[in-house]
């Protein structure tokens, strides 16, 4: 599936079959990254970033390994061909082409003979989840090692064992995606998404599809007030390699956002910015509340996603988290159970929905001058106002941004304070700037 057949089908979402269609879209794709096998180095990543081309036109930028980005350095590059376990039979026990999971993510190659007791430090299992596969990873400290159900584990007789993992770490590159779609101004509303975790639906490869997808929506719209910027790179190194090689750039940023964890089946969750009563912060609390659905916001922590490195103290820019079900909250994490079977693709397409609601008060919120101040105006000669009286919303939203609309509160302000949608509050002062009665300040 190439964009041109994507995205005409998705541009309605205004409507349920278009809905439908974007999250089927979204599972689509995802569908295809599920089995690559990635890392926050290599191949995995470059196959991964070319499919998302064909959705959003990224530039691949390569970063050689040893450059310093801050407190960091790049890695070596690693990548994975295959690998197995056999067990004293002889019989394979463990496959690689079975499930990329089953390798320690940037196990360095190993090629030998081992008893049971030399093989157990270097198998990964869940006791409480005894059939399912974790993911384990090894990015800073050479090791090598298998992830297996518990299940399998217990079963292991003693004798030697045949080990083969076909893996390089090498000098290379780390590879990240960016794009930027420009809009009236050059302040940004930045994307962030990670794309290195192999077989992990949710948590990956949720926040990648929504966030291509945005792209595609955004550039069908004629008009955009913010320019909007994507990063999709590995967790933590990624991000923080994008800041150190932009750190001319990050004062352009007026709005961020971390996407992952947007796919399951459970509640929106949003998580602040450090600063954490940012215009995003306050339009995803509105945008929720009115949704009427069960949500939660939760304040910043040092600990999640790359929000971490956005608003680190030097930075501290205005960057939040859109979760469903936060990382590390749902018993699937990390493990084999982040399937395709657990990501839904309705989720994918209310996340998306959401988030759009967002973009479009950050698009629309600006700060209006009441021209005729004192006292009410009448909006009936001008043709706001309904011949028989009864108060409809509307009409309120014409007199609160009236009121309040003194060059001090912008429309966000204003939706908050009576308690309305922004869209009817936008409505309200599009109607009146039709007039002599508001002029933007």
């Amino acid at each position: 599936m190439t964009s041109s057949t994507v995205l005409p089908e998705c541009l309605n979402v205004a409507t349920k079959a278009g809905v439908e269609q974007c999250g089927d879209a979204m599972f689509q794709l995802a569908s295809r990254l599920y089995p690559i096998p990635r890392s926050i180095t290599g191949d995995g990543v470059r196959t991964s970033l070319k499919i998302l081309q064909e959705y959003l036109p990224l530039t691949l930028h390569e970063v050689p390994t040893g450059t310093e980005v801050f407190d960091w350095t790049v890695p070596q590059e690693w990548n994975i061909r295959g690998g197995w376990l056999r067990d004293p039979t002889g019989k394979k026990i463990v496959d690689f082409a079975d499930h990329n999971l089953h390798i320690l993510n940037y196990s360095i190659p190993m090629n030998g003979r081992f008893s049971l007791e030399e093989l157990r430090p270097h198998l990964f299992s869940l006791p409480d989840q005894p059939d399912l596969i974790p993911y384990r990873t090894s990015y800073y400290n050479r090791n090598w090692g298998f992830c297996i159900p518990h299940s399998l584990y217990e079963r292991l007789p003693e004798g030697e064992y045949e080990v083969f993992i076909d893996s390089s770490l090498e000098d290379g590159h780390l590879t990240y995606g960016e794009f930027l779609l420009p809009g009236e101004t050059e302040e940004e509303v930045l994307f962030s998404s990670h794309c290195c975790h192999p077989s992990l639906a949710n948590d990956n490869l949720s926040g990648v599809v929504i966030a291509a997808m945005l792209g595609h929506l955004l550039s069908a719209r004629p008009q955009r007030r913010y320019s909007y910027r994507w990063v999709m790179a590995p967790t933590t190194i990624g991000a923080i390699t994008w800041l150190a090689r932009n750190e001319h750039r990050v004062s352009n940023i007026r709005h961020g956002l971390i996407l992952s964890c947007a796919g399951d089946g459970g509640s929106i969750t949003y998580k602040k910015s450090r600063r954490s009563d940012t215009e995003i912060d306050r339009a995803f609390a509105h945008v929720l509340r009115h949704s009427g659905e069960p949500h939660r916001i939760l304040e910043f922590s040092a600990w999640g996603y790359d929000e971490r490195q956005y608003c680190s103290p030097g930075f501290n820019l205005p960057v939040g988290c859109l979760l469903r079900t936060p990382n590390s909250q749902y018993p699937e994490y990390h493990t084999s159970g982040d399937n395709l079977s657990f990501l839904k693709p309705w989720a994918l397409a209310d996340t998306l929905i959401k988030t759009l609601s967002v973009i479009d008060i950050l698009e629309g919120n600006e700060t209006m001058v009441n021209q005729k101040p004192k006292c009410e105006p009448l909006l009936g000669k001008r043709g706001l106002y309904r011949g028989v009286g009864g108060g409809s919303s509307q009409e309120v939203a014409l007199l609160w941004v009236l009121n309040q609309s003194d060059g001090q509160h912008s429309l966000l302000d204003i939706a908050e304070k009576a308690d309305l949608p922004f869209a009817e509050i936008r409505r309200a002062a599009d109607a009146l700037a039709g007039t002599d009665l508001l002029r933007s300040s």
